[in-house]
């Protein structure tokens, strides 16, 4: 008997606790109108995706049709996945998704280690006015277009630039630096390191400051030297932040860089450098214009970058117990 009437106490809790009940719903008001002020903050937030991130993905059906402008999107006829069909005959999407692949993949080997060796680095610098000024340096090549640094390669290694003159002036002949396709992707790395690598240390510099000083002062009290104060309490406490940041990268691998490289290729190194968002910009705007066509590789694009987020996400959670959802 007792035990029954523990269930059906238990059983009239869980129906005052549903969702639908009318105290959950004065309570989750209530709560709303307390913290109303950080509502309105976040307010423009959520107004800026919902305008321009979740309303446009109607256009999306875009892929599912035979778009023609007469007739705007939702009139044009369906055709199902026969676009889609069309995408997986032709030989120089799936290049571009390997070339895609194999720039970004490399891009977390070789760019993703910079910022956290050079937050670590600029923290290590006990001069606070030079410090603020190797901040200054590093960070301000994040504020120039692609655009204004492509134009600084060119006039420094192009045909009649910098560095080619030097050669011509010492007797040697000119070199293609720009049109070599085995130099291309070198200079994407080392270029997007001079222009995002500060920008992108001060998250981990924010993180370091986040660590509690006691820590760094019980291990110098026990005689820990620098690198090793470095390696046990500051990469430590690191840890969180960059797993979070390099989850994120995950799940751009598939969109990163199209800036950059519209503004650094040239047709002599498009062999190695259309990726995918090149390939869909050629597609829409150096062919004639298939909508359809290029809906379909973004939604497929789209799709990949978040298989790649959830696989990323889940193998970091598994290894280390922390993750971007709970």
């Amino acid at each position: 008997m007792q035990s029954q009437n523990v269930e059906a106490q238990s059983q009239m809790l869980m129906k005052q606790n549903k969702p639908g009940n009318g105290q959950y719903w004065h309570d989750l008001r209530r709560r709303i109108w307390k913290a109303r002020h950080i509502y309105l903050m976040i307010l423009p937030g959520i107004l800026w995706y919902v305008i321009f991130a979740y309303f446009p993905m109607g256009g999306l059906t875009l892929a599912f049709r035979d778009f023609r402008p007469n007739l705007g999107i939702m009139r044009s006829p369906w055709v199902g996945f026969e676009v889609f069909g069309y995408l997986m005959r032709d030989p120089r999407f799936f290049a571009s998704i390997q070339t895609t692949l194999v720039i970004n993949i490399t891009r977390l080997v070789v760019q993703f280690p910079f910022p956290i060796i050079l937050a670590l680095a600029l923290n290590e610098v006990r001069l606070g006015r030079f410090k603020k000024i190797l901040q200054t340096i590093y960070t301000f090549p994040n504020f120039l277009s692609w655009i204004i640094i492509s134009g600084v390669l060119i006039n420094f290694l192009g045909g009649n630039g910098f560095v080619n003159s030097t050669l011509n002036m010492l007797g040697r002949d000119s070199f293609n630096f720009l049109g070599n396709a085995s130099l291309f992707r070198p200079l994407l790395y080392i270029t997007a390191m001079w222009a995002h690598g500060g920008w992108v240390a001060i998250i981990y510099l924010a993180a370091i400051a986040g660590i509690d000083t006691e820590q760094y002062e019980a291990a110098e009290i026990d005689g820990a030297s620098r690198l090793q104060r470095m390696r046990y309490i500051t990469l430590p406490g690191l840890m969180p932040t960059i797993t979070v940041m390099f989850i994120l990268a995950c799940g751009n691998l598939m969109t990163d860089g199209f800036d950059q490289i519209f503004n650094l290729s040239n047709p002599a190194v498009i062999g190695v450098a259309e990726i995918i968002d090149m390939y869909i910009y050629r597609i829409t705007f150096q062919a004639a214009a298939d909508f359809s066509f290029s809906t379909a590789v973004a939604l497929v694009r789209s799709v990949l970058n978040l298989m790649f987020l959830l696989l990323c996400n889940r193998i970091i959670k598994q290894i280390s117990g922390r993750g971007l959802f709970a």
